[in-house]
C-alpha cells in the first residue's frame, strides 16, 4: 500500500482496485460477543411468554348454586359427597365437579343429615310422644336400603349403626337410651344382637385395646358401667362408679381415657378410668369442672369460670393452666382455644396443645366448620363500617390468619372442606365456593 501527494487530497491505496476480495462473506472477527444474539433471543421469548400467560385464578370462585330454604339441611360425607335434602328431595353432588350424582324424592323433612357405614341415615321431624324412624339411603345410589322404628345412630371410629330408644336430651340423639339397644347390618337393616337396657343409660362409644375397633359403654343409673364387644354385644366387664350427675359430657372420653366428674363430702374431683380394663387411673381434687376435652395427648379440663388445666394421661398431673380460656376444640390436629364455655365466639387463637403457648392469634375472626386440611382451618370475620366478610386461612406456621378472599354480604352457615367452602346465603341458595390457599408462610423465631 502507497500513498502520494497530487496536490489535492490524499488518497489511500487498499489494493485489489479498492474492491472487495471475491471469497469475502463475512468479517473474521466480529465486534459483538458470541453470546449477544442467544441473549437478545432469550428476552425476546420471556417477553412474549410473559405477555401472553393468563392471569392467575382467583383465590375463590363459585362452583355449584342451590335453591336452599333456611329449613334445609346440608351435609358433607368423609367420600367427598354434598348431601342437601330441599324440599323433600335428597340429593347428592360430587364436591371436585359439583356434579349431580343423584336424587331421591318424596322424602319427609329430617332432623338432620348423618352418614356412616355407606348409608345416609334419616331421621324425620318429631313432635310429641313416640319414637322417629329412621330410613337409610345408599350414599352410592340414592335407594332406600331399609327403615326401622327407632333412632340409629354411628358410633365414631367404627363401622357399627345402633338403634336406640333416646331419651329426650339436649347432648343429642342417641347418647342417654332406655330399653333394647341393637346393632343394625348397614346393609339390610336386620338385628344382630340386643342388649336390654332397663332403665335411662348413658351410651357411648370408648377406645378399644391397641390396633382394635372401639367398644360400647354403658354407664348405668344404679352407679355402674358396662363395657360391651361392639361385633357381639357380649358383656365384657364391669365396674363401680361413684355417684355423679352423668349429665351432658359426663363421662367424657380423652386422651384416650374415661373421664368422670363428681362432687363428694363438698369436694369437686375427676377421676379417669382405663377404658379397656375400667380400673381407675387416678383420682385429684378440681374446681367445678364443665367438661374433659381431649389437647392433643392431653387432658384439657375445662372449667365455667376457672380456666382450662392440661392434666398427663397417665398421672393426672398438671401440665400447664390458663385462667382466662374457658373452652377448647380439637379441630384434627389443632387444638384452638377460646374465651367463652361454648367455642361460638370470643376465639383466642392455635395453640399449642404441649405448653398451653397460644401459636396464632384469631381474636376477633370466627372459625368455620370443618377443615381446610390437615393442619389448616379456614376463619371469618365481619367488618362492621361496611360489612364486608373477610375469609382467611390459618395454621400453626402462620404469624397471623392469612387473608383469601371476601365473601357476599348474607353469607353464613359455612363448611370447609380441602379446597372447598359451602356457605347459605340470606338470597335463599347454597353456594359451594372452590378456593385456592397461597403458601403457608414461615413463623420467624
Amino acid at each position: 500500500m502507497a500513498t502520494e501527494t497530487v496536490g489535492g487530497p490524499v488518497i489511500i491505496d487498499l489494493g485489489l482496485d479498492r474492491g472487495e476480495p471475491d471469497s469475502y462473506t463475512s468479517p473474521t472477527r466480529s465486534t459483538r460477543p458470541r453470546w449477544f444474539a442467544p441473549l437478545l433471543i432469550g428476552l425476546l421469548v420471556l417477553i412474549f411468554s410473559t405477555g401472553s400467560t393468563a392471569p392467575p385464578p382467583p383465590a375463590l370462585s363459585p362452583l355449584l348454586n342451590l335453591p336452599f330454604g333456611p329449613a334445609d339441611s346440608y351435609a358433607v360425607t368423609d367420600a367427598g359427597q354434598l348431601l342437601t335434602q330441599n324440599s323433600g328431595t335428597l340429593s347428592s353432588y360430587d364436591l371436585t365437579t359439583g356434579r349431580l350424582r343423584w336424587q331421591a324424592e318424596s322424602l319427609t323433612p329430617t332432623y338432620r343429615l348423618r352418614t356412616g357405614s355407606g348409608v345416609v341415615l334419616l331421621r324425620p321431624w318429631a313432635i310429641g310422644p313416640g319414637q322417629p324412624s329412621t330410613t337409610a339411603i345408599s350414599e352410592t345410589t340414592g335407594a332406600v336400603r331399609w327403615q326401622r322404628e327407632a333412632s340409629v345412630v354411628p358410633v365414631p371410629g367404627s363401622s357399627a349403626l345402633l338403634a336406640v330408644s333416646a331419651v329426650r336430651s339436649i347432648v343429642g340423639a342417641g347418647r342417654r337410651v332406655e330399653g333394647p339397644v341393637e346393632s343394625v347390618d348397614p346393609r339390610t337393616g336386620a338385628t344382630r344382637w340386643r342388649v336390654e337396657v332397663p332403665v335411662t343409660a348413658v351410651l357411648m362409644g370408648v377406645p378399644g385395646p391397641a390396633g382394635q375397633p372401639p367398644r360400647m359403654l354403658l354407664v348405668h343409673d344404679n352407679r355402674t358401667m358396662a363395657l360391651h364387644d361392639l361385633a357381639t354385644g357380649r358383656l365384657l366387664i364391669t365396674a363401680p362408679l361413684p355417684a355423679a350427675d352423668y349429665g351432658p359430657g359426663n363421662p367424657a372420653v380423652a386422651g384416650g381415657l374415661i373421664v368422670l366428674q363428681y362432687a363428694t363430702r363438698g369436694r369437686f374431683l375427676v377421676s379417669a378410668f382405663d377404658p379397656v380394663t375400667l380400673r381407675p387411673v387416678w383420682v385429684q381434687q378440681a374446681g367445678a369442672v364443665a367438661e374433659a376435652d381431649t389437647c392433643g395427648v392431653l387432658i384439657c379440663l375445662a372449667g365455667s369460670s376457672s380456666g382450662i388445666e392440661a392434666v398427663e394421661p397417665a398421672t393426672g398431673g398438671q401440665r400447664w393452666y390458663q385462667p382466662r380460656w374457658r373452652s377448647v376444640e380439637q379441630r384434627g390436629s389443632l387444638l384452638v382455644a377460646y374465651g367463652t364455655p361454648i367455642g361460638v365466639s370470643d376465639l383466642i387463637g392455635i395453640v399449642d396443645p404441649a405448653t398451653g403457648r397460644v401459636l396464632v392469634d384469631l381474636r376477633g375472626w370466627r372459625t368455620l366448620t370443618g377443615l381446610a386440611g390437615p393442619d389448616q382451618l379456614l376463619v371469618s370475620r365481619t367488618v362492621e363500617e361496611t360489612g364486608r366478610i373477610l375469609l382467611a386461612v390459618a395454621g400453626p406456621r402462620d404469624r397471623q390468619p392469612r387473608p383469601l378472599a371476601d365473601l357476599p354480604a348474607g353469607t353464613g352457615d359455612c363448611q370447609a372442606a380441602p379446597g372447598r367452602l359451602i356457605c347459605r346465603s340470606s338470597a335463599g341458595e347454597l353456594t359451594v365456593w372452590e378456593y385456592r390457599l397461597s403458601r403457608p408462610s414461615r413463623r420467624s423465631g
